[in-house]
């Protein structure tokens, strides 16, 4: 059955890998800031800025069957070194901005529909440098659930919580064979994610295939939240 799906946050990294594979067998529309990447898809862009934006709601139809909320952040230092400033910054994007979203797309969700959030692994597993990003993307951890146990059975609420991803967000991280080898190690499958990885699950969650899951967090992150290997 052909869906309609929308993306916040699709015209890079994971967003775009989803993109790719959704829009060959659904109608999907991807509001973002740029839409250079999206050239040659079959997709609707609805130009979209997540901190300054309100969703235009009139450009989408009448029912959603998807919704993936990709936006996000690394900010990763020292606890001393962050301002507080910081601490709202990460959860502007990472949180308000998406409950804002969820709240204007709310009542369109049909039936049997999916949304899709991302947290990360450094929410379940403590990392050091993490306290920012963890507590915003714990946020959408606890919010992912309480939505799925307040709209179940009508909509399904899943959250993937990946580790390190190659993308745009990340390059700092892996900006050199030496930085790419060394968070290679760390996980036990011995490399980083690619975006891909991440889209195949998300596409899961959306399709049919995943009717009987909702609540969830899951961990598509090569190992890191469960295994100690080293």
């Amino acid at each position: 059955m052909k869906k309609n799906i929308l993306l916040i946050g699709g015209s890079h990294g994971i967003g775009l890998a989803i993109a790719k594979i959704i829009q060959e067998k659904h109608t999907v529309f991807v509001a973002s800031r740029t839409k250079e990447e999206l050239e040659g898809l079959s997709v609707t862009h609805i130009p979209f800025d997540a901190l300054n934006d309100e969703l235009d709601t009139s450009l989408l139809p009448d029912t959603l069957d998807g919704f993936v909320y990709c936006p996000g952040s690394i900010n990763l230092k020292p606890f001393k070194m962050m301002s507080l400033d910081t601490f709202h910054e990460d959860m502007e994007l990472n949180f308000f901005s998406m409950v804002r979203v969820v709240k204007s797309i709310i009542s369109k969700m049909a039936d049997n529909s999916s949304m899709v959030f991302f947290s990360t692994v450094a929410v379940g597993t403590g990392m050091p440098f993490h306290t920012s990003v963890a507590a915003a993307k714990g946020a959408i951890e606890g919010f992912s659930k309480s939505m799925a146990a307040e709209y179940a059975p009508k909509i399904r609420v899943n959250v993937i919580a990946p580790s390190l991803v190659a993308t745009p967000l990340s390059k700092r991280l892996l900006s050199n064979d030496k930085k790419i080898e060394m968070m290679s190690e760390r996980h036990p499958l011995k490399r980083v994610g690619q975006p891909e990885d991440i889209a195949a699950f998300s596409v899961f969650l959306l399709s049919d295939d995943s009717t009987w899951m909702t609540g969830q967090i899951v961990g598509i992150d090569g190992g890191m939240s469960t295994l100690n290997i080293n």
